[in-house]
């Protein structure tokens, strides 16, 4: 694709070449010519051209950090990242009666 581009380029720049080195041509009007005829229809195919190309990659992209957050989730989600459950009070070894009551 880019060889087609790289060409119309050429061709393009030839004209406006031919356009500035006229006797009846201008400089000016040589630029207008490469710009209109070349610069400015090739970017734009070249950009259409290149658009499955971008959304694949912001397909592959999306699946990579899907993946990445799944496999984060599922590490997170393994019993062995948690600490055991002790109901919300801390592990003693004894015993501590509530004030004023006895064991």
């Amino acid at each position: 694709m880019y060889i087609v581009a790289i060409g119309w380029l050429y061709v393009a720049m030839m004209m406006g070449v031919a356009e500035a080195t006229n006797t009846t041509g201008t400089v000016m009007g040589g630029i207008i010519s490469f710009v209109l005829y070349g610069l400015a229809p090739v970017s734009l195919v070249v950009y259409l051209m290149g658009s499955p190309l971008r959304n694949r990659a912001v397909k592959a992209r999306e699946a990579a950090e899907w993946a990445q957050a799944k496999t984060l989730s599922a590490t997170a989600d393994s019993p062995a990242s948690h600490p055991p459950d002790t109901g919300g009070e801390p592990a003693t070894d004894t015993q501590v009666a509530p004030v004023g009551k006895e064991l």
